[in-house]
């Protein structure tokens, strides 16, 4: 949202910031890149499954390009071969995540030289015309043939290749030297196109299954889709034997294998088993990323929510954050693809995002916005915006993560957590200058002693802007991400989860409890929680309003979701006054500090009493939710605090008033 009272500060390399994160207020910035725009092309276009599809002649043969609606970053995409429309499922799915799909007919010339100079020629073409440098090589049968070739005379041109029953031996298909039963036509029309004959097709060494080296060399991963019972293109004599061989050059290939088939092709054709598995290899291996690295760290497992998911057929999995959490995007995607991924699914998803709130809050309100309906299995936690611009101190950053996954941990042995560090034009700056932003130093502390997972979206967004990938100003709008950025977090989520789950799970697997280290301080908020506002006791001026909204008498500025018409404990004059009894090492506010907030005095165990202002730099326009922790070492034992409203007052604060939604404790 857009706030009048946000101020302008400038920080360094030319990015210029709105204070306060997009829970708060809008963040933007100012950069150098040059935006890269998806292509465009001149042709005929229709509609194709939702999608414009543009037909036009390429060295009079034709051909197609299928453009996404929202491209991702880079303009990623997949050239078919040979029978375009066959088993289009997985085709379908990455036109949503962002990819193009392309298409030349070079029917008939079986990969051929001839084949290979018009792909080469049309490889030219498009990415002339925007198409990312690598592309990813999908072959349905005979088309096996075309990548292959492809992919062994340019590998650098190759993020990957994905074949459904390919051929790898001419010698099988379509010459029917072995078992399978060949295709006479066929072979006639191959040995012509290879300049061959019966007799030197013997010693023929550009077979798919020949032709691995440079393949391998450069990393290229495989995975093919297979029928055993195929009796047109026997697995034995071409997917099994290409693995084989690509293994032993130390290639990594993957093998679905189906045992149905239609007993009209020959078991050659069968309907998909998985194309969400086959779209997430293409997504995984085929984004454009700069020097091909990814930015996630797989540490652990995420495979005790995998065995629930698949076995017991029911999950729970919860979004932790802010803003950039709740709002629509990135989560409804994520919760849209876990569906996708695992259809027997029960799923239960909840949002658990409040604007403004960072891991302070989150190590607090866990019990209740978290593990409220029972165990949690797959836990997504972002705090790395808010933590920065609540002003929280690296030991509370630290004290804030570390709360909640070492709490989560209690509660749950079993939860599977994933930690994400979103972007912010500060956090461009400091990756921008070769340094680390410190939040994101504190969340990773955390995620590295505890072993879990974790995704450095700040650094992607970076790294993908330096390489002119898109743009912050136009693409990516702001800290509250466009459209367009929440694909690409989401995305990157998605890369993350396929990593993690790539290997199959063991028949016999069993949930594991994860480790539990001992803690990285000692005052980490790993019992905290929120306690009734009628523990609050000798009250003299506060009261308990039943349904309190800050925004009356006239006061004006934003509410939160949850932070009005809700129970408040308030005071307004100075003087008023309460006490809470309470056991724990910590103890504190959660109020809702608007235009009129206070200032407070606070004392534990009949010490001295210490100021505390509640307004803070967007009071002025909102009634921020905010956590005070006044107390965070005591000794473990039993304490009192007394709160008081206080006569002095921030000069900018239009009142005195004190409006506590929660009381804190950390046991």
């Amino acid at each position: 949202m857009k706030s009048n009272f946000i101020k302008r500060i400038t920080i360094a390399v030319s990015v210029v910031l709105f204070l306060g994160l997009t829970t708060h207020s809008s963040c933007s910035a100012q950069t150098e890149e040059k935006r890269l725009v998806a292509p465009v092309w001149e042709g005929k276009v229709s509609e194709w499954n939702g999608f414009n599809k543009t037909d036009f002649k390429f060295e009079n043969r034709d051909a197609y390009v299928v453009s996404p609606k929202t491209p991702a970053p880079g303009n990623p995409w997949v050239w078919r071969a040979r029978f375009p429309g066959f088993h289009a499922e997985a085709d379908l799915i990455l036109l949503t995540r962002g990819f193009h799909i392309a298409y030349v007919n070079t029917n008939g010339l079986l990969g051929s030289p001839k084949a290979m100079e018009v792909w080469n020629n049309f490889y030219q073409h498009l990415t002339t015309n925007g198409l990312a440098k690598k592309c990813v090589l999908e072959g349905v049968s005979r088309g096996g043939l075309f990548v292959y070739q492809f992919a062994s005379r340019w590998p650098e041109r190759t993020a990957c290749i994905y074949c459904d029953t390919p051929v790898g031996d001419i010698a099988s298909w379509p010459g029917g030297k072995g078992i399978g039963r060949g295709h006479a036509p066929t072979w006639q029309t191959c040995l012509t196109e290879y300049g061959l004959t019966e007799e030197t097709a013997k010693d023929f060494k550009r077979n798919p299954i020949d032709i691995l080296a440079p393949v391998a060399k450069n990393d290229i991963p495989i995975l093919h889709i297979v029928s055993m019972n195929d009796v047109i293109v026997p697995p034995s004599e071409n997917t099994l034997v290409l693995a084989e061989r690509y293994r032993k050059l130390g290639g990594t290939i993957e093998i679905i294998k189906v045992e149905e088939g239609t007993e009209n092709s020959g078991g050659h054709h069968f309907n998909h088993p998985d194309p969400i598995r086959a779209a997430d290899f293409m997504e995984r291996f085929g984004t454009t990323l700069p020097k091909n690295k990814d930015y996630f760290e797989i540490r652990g497992s995420l495979n005790n929510c995998r065995e629930k998911f698949e076995s017991q057929k029911t999950g729970r999995v919860v979004f932790l954050g802010g803003s950039i959490t709740t709002m629509n995007g990135w989560r409804d995607l994520i919760c849209k693809y876990l569906q996708q991924k695992f259809p027997e699914t029960k799923f239960e998803f909840i949002d658990a995002g409040i604007s403004s709130t960072g891991s302070v809050p989150g190590s607090f309100r866990l019990l209740r916005d978290v593990f409220a309906k029972g165990d949690v299995d797959l836990l997504f936690e972002e705090a790395a915006v808010n933590d920065l611009h609540n002003s929280r101190k690296p030991i509370e950053m630290t004290r804030g993560m570390e709360g909640i996954v070492r709490h989560a941990r209690t509660q749950n042995p079993n939860i599977d957590i994933v930690m994400m560090h979103f972007v912010d034009p500060a956090h461009v700056a400091d990756y921008r200058r070769g340094v680390i932003p410190q939040v994101i130093q504190q969340h990773e502390q955390v995620a590295q002693h505890y072993n879990i997972p974790s995704l450095h979206l700040a650094r992607e967004i970076t790294e993908r802007m330096n390489g002119q990938q898109f743009d912050w100003k136009n693409d990516f709008k702001n800290c509250h991400p466009s459209k367009f950025g929440h694909t690409v977090y989401a995305s990157s989520i998605r890369r993350l989860l396929n990593k993690a789950w790539a290997e199959p799970q063991p028949a016999d697997h069993q949930p594991t409890p994860h480790s539990l280290p001992e803690p990285l301080n000692q005052y980490s908020y790993d019992q905290g929680k929120m306690v009734s506002l009628k523990e609050a006791k000798e009250m003299d001026g506060f009261k308990i309003e039943d349904s309190c909204d800050p925004r009356a008498n006239n006061l004006g500025g934003g509410v939160r979701a949850g932070f009005h018409n809700v129970p408040m404990l308030v005071g307004t004059q100075p003087g008023d006054q309460f006490s809470l009894d309470f056991q724990g090492r910590a103890v504190g506010l959660f109020v809702a500090a608007g235009p009129d907030a206070g200032t407070v005095e606070y004392s534990i165990d009949n010490s001295e009493f210490k100021p505390l202002n509640l307004f803070t730099r967007w009071s002025g326009g909102l009634h921020i939710p905010w956590v005070h922790v006044l107390e965070s070492e005591l000794p473990t034992g039993t304490h009192q605090l007394v709160v008081r409203v206080a006569p002095t007052k921030d000069p900018r604060s239009k009142g005195h008033a004190c409006r506590i939604v929660n009381l804190l404790i950390n046991e």
